[in-house]
């Protein structure tokens, strides 16, 4: 299984998008320091997630989320995965 998935940071009202096939570790190496983006804003904390089939899926999901380039439909994405 493949994960597309966002993570917040209220230290510095961020949000991280990524894929990963390891969704525990990933989140545990972000909140560790080891990325450079992520090394700061810690602790960084997941918002949601997508399982998916594939690394091609699940990257291909993580895209198409970056290209939306808005908080507002990230936001709404969260909101509307937690009904």
């Amino acid at each position: 299984m493949f994960y597309t998935y966002i993570l917040y940071s209220e230290s510095i009202d961020k949000f991280y998008i990524g894929h990963t096939s390891n969704l525990e570790e990933r989140i545990a190496r972000h909140n560790r320091g080891g990325e450079k983006f992520t090394s700061k804003g810690q602790p960084w904390k997941l918002s949601y997630s997508e399982k998916f089939e594939t690394k091609i899926l699940a990257n291909s999901r993580e895209r198409q989320i970056k290209k939306w380039k808005s908080r507002v439909m990230i936001e709404k994405l969260i909101d509307n995965s937690a009904e």
